[in-house]
């Protein structure tokens, strides 16, 4: 049951940061060229090369950081497995620590010690764990989290970039977009805070504004250039 929890966590948090940046930037990018200019066809070309690229960059920006989650779970593990074959006391000291701040007596603490230093395997797993705080990471964490990010990010940069399609003006187009896309942010918002348990309301208007102020920059810093 924990695992599934840690990989529900891990694939929500995915779907976060693609869709929050998928739906700020893309809306970002199509309010300032609609300050710049009027046809909405250079809008809609400019959105879907940023998608696109944004898509990318973010997947591999996940997958460098499973990969890299994973390397350091390997490499800290080959480590504690080399320092209780080169140094077992000092480890089992390291062990009787953890176990004094849980407020066991030093005769439990060496019973439990010895123990557990019978299995070498259990052993290192406990020191992972308890002393350096790390999870055992899914082989599979690089892929899925470029794959939940990438794709979150393309449904969140279409949600602006949509009007455009269907208006010939920029302006018309910023409208509808702007509409649009401060509704799907407040709900996105909502739910997100509501998932991380955070005041929904709150957390929702926090990121509508956010999404607001980045769009009204890039508009009126295109105006006056």
């Amino acid at each position: 049951m924990e695992e599934q929890h840690l990989e529900s966590s891990d694939f929500l948090k995915d779907i976060v940061i693609g869709m929050s940046d998928g739906l700020t930037v893309p809306f970002a990018l199509a309010a300032g060229l609609s300050g710049a200019v009027t046809q909405t066809s250079i809008i809609t070309t400019a959105g879907i090369a940023e998608i696109v690229a944004g898509s990318i960059a973010m997947g591999l920006g996940g997958y460098l950081a499973g990969q890299t989650e994973v390397e350091h779970y390997e490499s800290e593990l080959k480590r504690e497995f080399e320092e209780v074959e080169r140094v077992p006391e000092r480890e089992k000291e390291e062990v009787r620590e953890v176990f004094a701040d849980y407020g066991l007596d030093l005769a439990t603490q060496n019973i439990i010690v010895e123990a557990l230093a019978k299995d070498k395997k259990k052993w290192v797993d406990f020191m992972m764990k308890f002393e350096l705080g790390l999870e055992k990471p899914d082989i599979n964490r690089a892929r899925n989290s470029a794959l939940t990010i990438g794709v979150s990010y393309i449904v969140g940069g279409c949600i602006p970039l949509l009007p455009y399609f269907f208006v010939e003006n920029s302006l018309d187009g910023l409208k509808l977009s702007a509409m649009i896309t401060l509704l799907a942010l407040f709900i996105f918002g909502y739910f997100k805070s509501k998932v991380t348990g955070q005041n929904p309301v709150g957390g929702a208007l926090k990121v509508m504004t956010i999404g607001t102020a980045a769009a009204a920059a890039a508009f009126f810093v295109a105006k006056l250039f």
